[in-house]
């Protein structure tokens, strides 16, 4: 396989952040020699996720074998998994918020049309569903474990927990018609045709869009982790890269 030089954009924070983490991580285990320092394993790992690169190209980039590759980039992401907040902690950090914005994201995985329970009808296509919150300026705060792709939203936010965590928090939340029956603090748009709402709750829901369409800046920031784009892993590791991808997240914006 032909070598050559690649970049990775992401920011040296999280690279010291996961060095930092196997090196603790390596002491603890008693590991003493490893193929690749803790510095390269990190870069090793954040280029999987981040690049989207496979676990054959990695091992030729940095000269190890594929089974190591893969060994060492599942121990750094469970690694970093752990450390992803919980829904309790990320409600109780974000008390202060004036209102946080609820969305599902479709992560789409390499699935035939056999595979019904990861099917989404909304999206047309096979994934996991994937629920965030985000707070007034767009920002990613949270996100949950990944779900069949046939899950709704509604009822991913119920299994999460989340509609009943935001009301006995008392914190308002805005969402999409995905999560009509929600009830508690989630707020959802005026429900019928655009022509048969009347001027004021007309006038409601253009405003009520304007602060949901900026959770798709949390969507992206999340996604652009390239291998969120397209999964071809399988679906029991998942919901480990979607919580180290929020860790690294939450470690470079802090």
């Amino acid at each position: 396989m032909l070598v050559y030089p690649s970049g990775v954009d992401v920011s040296s924070s999280a690279l010291r952040f996961l060095t930092q983490q196997l090196r603790r991580h390596r002491r603890a285990i008693g590991s003493r020699w490893r193929r690749l320092s803790v510095g390269r394993q990190a870069l090793l790992t954040l280029a999987h996720p981040r690049m989207g690169h496979t676990y054959t190209q990695l091992a030729a980039g940095f000269g190890i074998g594929t089974t190591t590759a893969y060994r060492y980039v599942t121990e750094a992401v469970e690694l970093l998994a752990a450390l992803a907040p919980g829904l309790t902690d990320a409600v109780r950090a974000a008390s202060t918020k004036a209102y946080l914005i609820l969305d599902g994201t479709l992560l789409p995985i390499d699935r035939i049309a056999a595979d019904r329970p990861f099917y989404s009808g909304k999206h047309r296509k096979h994934g996991m569903n994937v629920q965030i919150l985000a707070d007034p300026f767009g920002r990613l705060l949270w996100a949950s474990a990944a779900l069949p792709g046939a899950v709704h939203d509604i009822r991913a936010a119920r299994e999460h927990g989340i509609v009943d965590a935001l009301t006995e928090a008392d914190i308002p939340c805005w969402a999409d018609k995905a999560y009509r029956g929600a009830s508690g603090t989630v707020r959802i748009p005026y429900w019928g045709r655009w022509e048969t709402l009347s001027s004021g709750r007309q006038a409601v829901n253009r405003s009520h869009a304007k602060i949901r369409t900026l959770v798709e800046k949390a969507v992206a920031t999340l996604k652009s982790w390239r291998l969120l784009r397209k999964l071809r892993c399988s679906t029991t590791r998942i919901t480990s890269l979607v919580q180290a991808a929020l860790t690294l997240h939450l470690t470079s914006s802090g």
